[in-house]
């Protein structure tokens, strides 16, 4: 096998290949990795055997090889000598799979040892006729044949390999769903939605995290200054003092205003993939966002979006389930009320009409008018939501932006900037690229994908926060906000308290009614990212269908 003019493949991927090939495909091609709890705990294990067997005077030897001959790279967990012959072990935290009573290795644990033992004979020139597996939940050591047999099918494995590292399309999702529940991609491959769309009578297994494990650090105070101390991020602000925040338990980092980061901060947060985004006012102005995703991925958007039928049918399903989940919104606020003397039936019907026409659009700029008179009337009606009791400077007068001419506005605006910081970082995480879209033109510096998306959670995530904000009394007219002459603008307290709801709006959780589980908002956005990607990526059908109850 002449594997010398291509890129060497992992031991470690021929172990995913033989488990799944679309989990090989996700890591290898696509450069997808998600170290869960399985993956630290398997990493913790090793440690504690190599300190053990250190302690005992062991004879712990693991070693970096390669083989230019099979095209592989790789480290063995343990080398050791039994009656002069040269063994190589690999340990796995797990249990053996069982021939009845007795126990037996795993294919894809065969598969890897075998590896490791041609790599070694090609290193050392001797034969290595076995390798063993060390199984810790079940105490027991298998040992496995390097024979004819295994060596094909290590062979095999790496032909298959290098087959799927030149195809531009993934496996399909494995017909055993049983691999799927222990497989540290799951929230990356989605396997139960897919079976859905397959199958609409299949009750998905959730296997994507309902909320988020990570948190964001807005940092809002002027002057404050963001630096490293080890793995954490350190913020100093003045007169104030000094916080730490590990970095494990950031997802992303908003600075407000002028506050600072140094270098070194800002490459601890790119070595961890976490965004950096500043703020300005109301307005999102850049972000540093790591992670971009391998090739295919993007290839694979550039593909289908440069297809104007393709731009169609998500267009419509994106303003179609925007439209529907306001419409829906609004009447259940409505709900008691005198619709047809205060006007709000007027602009319910207004509203109702241009869905309908929306789902004959014939082209992308047609939508765009329909929704865009949908839009008109959904906030000629928002300030009727607001109680007889809410001061008249926070009523509305119309929508208005860049700038916002009042506090209503200026809470909206400054919201749907965070809001497009979420999505921008859902974006970035599952690979795709945020400047090509298919329903908003390239009009400024916002990126289109990224406008699409927002879409989908205006209502939802900070329309319908701010209303009950308002109605519950929580603003202070003169406090919370900085007038001039021809805009309004949060003030510090004001940006404080509509992260602190921003913040907890994405927490709470809600039951997506087609896919049948709940999740949190935050992970509703990655959730509906994923879903927009699978649209070209053979298994379409579940974008867009969420909807406001």
């Amino acid at each position: 096998m002449d594997a010398s003019l291509s890129q060497p493949l992992r031991v470690m991927s021929l172990h995913a290949l033989a488990y799944c090939e679309r989990l090989f495909y996700l890591e290898e091609v696509e450069e997808i990795r998600v170290a869960d709890e399985r993956v630290y705990a398997g990493r913790t294990l090793h440690e504690q055997i190599r300190a053990q067997e250190e302690e005992d005077g062991g004879e712990w030897t693991s070693r970096e090889l390669s083989s230019e001959k099979l095209g592989l790279t790789g480290k063995a967990d343990c080398l050791r000598k039994r009656d002069g012959e040269l063994i190589p072990y690999e340990h796995k935290r797990g249990r053996a799979m069982r021939d009845g009573k007795k126990a037996c290795a795993w294919p894809s644990d065969i598969l890897q040892v075998c590896a490791y033992a041609m790599m070694l004979e090609e290193e050392t020139g001797q034969t290595i006729a076995e390798a063993r597996i060390r199984y810790h939940a079940d105490n027991v050591t298998v040992r496995v044949p390097v024979d004819e047999q295994a060596r094909q099918k290590v062979e095999a494995a790496i032909r298959r390999a290098r087959q799927l590292r030149e195809s531009a399309s993934r496996p399909p999702v494995t017909a055993n769903d049983r691999l799927c529940i222990r497989c540290s991609l799951a929230q990356v491959c989605l396997p139960e939605e897919e079976r859905v769309v397959a199958k609409p009578q299949w009750e998905p297994l959730r296997l994507f995290p309902a909320c988020r494990e990570q948190v964001t650090l807005h940092v809002v105070k002027p002057g404050a200054h963001v630096s490293r101390c080890g793995d954490t991020l350190k913020v100093t602000v003045p007169e104030e003092g000094e916080r730490t925040y590990p970095i494990s338990r950031l997802g992303a980092v908003v600075l407000h205003g002028y506050a600072q980061i140094t270098t070194q901060a800002l490459h601890l947060c790119a070595s961890h993939e976490i965004g950096v985004h500043w703020l300005s006012g109301q307005r999102f102005v850049a972000g540093l966002a790591p992670g971009g995703g391998a090739v295919q991925r993007k290839l694979r958007q550039y593909q289908a979006l440069s297809d104007e039928k393709t731009r169609l049918v998500l267009a419509k399903k994106l303003v179609m389930a925007k439209v529907e989940s306001g419409l829906k919104y609004l009447m259940r606020a409505t709900r008691g009320f005198d619709r047809a003397n205060g006007g709000i039936e007027k602009e319910l019907d207004i509203i109702r009409k241009s869905l309908k026409a929306a789902s004959h659009a014939e082209d992308v700029d047609e939508l765009r008018g329909h929704e865009g008179i949908a839009g008109k009337s959904y906030f000629a009606v928002i300030p009727l939501l607001l109680h007889e009791g809410v001061p008249d400077a926070m009523v509305p007068k119309g929508r208005s932006r860049r700038p916002p001419k009042d506090r209503f506005n200026a809470l909206l605006s400054f919201g749907y900037g965070l809001l497009y910081q979420a999505v921008l970082q859902a974006v970035v995480a599952v690979g795709l690229e945020p400047a090509l879209g298919f329903f908003h033109k390239p009009r400024s510096a916002a990126h289109p994908l990224v406008l699409d998306l927002m879409e989908l959670f205006r209502s939802p995530v900070w329309d319908m926060t701010v209303v009950a904000s308002v109605n519950r009394g929580l603003w202070d007219a003169e406090e919370d906000f900085s007038i001039s002459p021809g805009r309004v603008w949060l003030s510090e307290t004001g940006r404080k308290k509509a992260i602190r709801l921003f913040e907890e709006r994405l927490e709470e959780t809600w039951k997506h009614p087609v896919i049948g589980y709940s999740l949190s908002y935050g992970r509703m956005i990655e959730l509906e990212t994923r879903l927009l990607e699978k649209e070209w990526c053979g298994t379409p059908g579940l974008f867009g269908r969420m909807r406001m109850r």
